[in-house]
């Protein structure tokens, strides 16, 4: 993969870990940020030796503050659903990615850094983590999928109060609402995704995949829709060796050795 200039990407035991690497910014999302993860995340759908990955932020103080204010500024109305657009498209295949997605929240996660957060599978917080959709305040509501992405992980009625104040939460809150997963020491939270990563790895790959397409295409059907799909997977996963390994595992009393086929 080649070197980026906003972004810093390792590999290390199957965990991919990326890094919006612009601290003096704050890490905010301008155009190229957001096409090196667009073109990052294709190279990774092509690379199976990465079982799971991991975004986080440069430095001390951001995962990522929004998105670059200076660049939208002058926009017009054509530009400023151009942008979103592609936000979203960039967002959208951050969510859909076969394999799981970690956020690792090591400090401000505001506007557009919520958002990429909430296009990740499972959110993990630095005490330190401070969460909000200030764009209210800018005179815009939020463009990258906030309305939406929002409601569906804390409710309604609390989506519409972040949204409509712009108000900023911390951890603690985030993780009271089911905004974020769990919350760590600031020195802990690099290694508390890479063990939640590593215990990921630990299950039946091609399971996990499944789960993920079930709840994501789930979330948007109604429920006899989502079940039905469900079936469909599990029934699936009766063709792969790894449901023979992991049920004869299982009776066997060993640990399960998957193989993703």
């Amino acid at each position: 993969m080649r070197d980026y200039a906003n972004l810093l990407f390792e590999v290390a035991s199957g965990v991919g870990i990326i890094t919006i690497n612009r601290p003096k910014a704050l890490n905010a999302l301008n155009y190229d940020t957001l096409q090196e993860l667009n073109e990052l995340f294709d190279q990774l759908a092509e690379d199976q030796t990465v079982k799971t990955v991991i975004i986080t932020g440069g430095g001390e103080k951001s995962f990522v503050a929004g998105a670059d204010i200076t660049a939208m500024l002058p926009m017009s109305a054509v530009e400023g659903r151009k942008w979103a657009k592609f936000a979203q498209a960039v967002f959208n295949k951050i969510e859909n990615f076969p394999r799981p997605v970690i956020a690792a929240i090591n400090g401000f996660a505001l506007g557009g850094g919520c958002e990429l957060a909430m296009a990740c599978d499972i959110r993990i917080a630095s005490e330190k983590a401070k969460f909000g959709q200030p764009e209210v305040s800018l005179g815009i509501p939020p463009g990258f999928g906030g309305t939406q992405r929002l409601p569906r992980l804390v409710g309604k009625g609390r989506a519409k109060e972040l949204l409509f104040t712009g108000d900023m939460i911390d951890a603690a809150e985030a993780y009271r609402i089911g905004l974020a997963n769990q919350v760590t020491a600031p020195e802990d939270l690099l290694n508390a995704a890479k063990t939640m990563a590593q215990k990921i790895m630990t299950r039946g790959p091609v399971a996990v995949e499944l789960c993920k397409a079930a709840v994501n295409e789930g979330l948007d059907v109604d429920l006899e829709s989502g079940v039905a799909f469900e079936a469909e997977v599990f029934g699936l996963c009766f063709a792969t060796a790894d449901q023979k390994e992991g049920m004869a595992a299982f009776v066997e009393k060993r640990k399960a050795v998957f193989t993703g086929k």
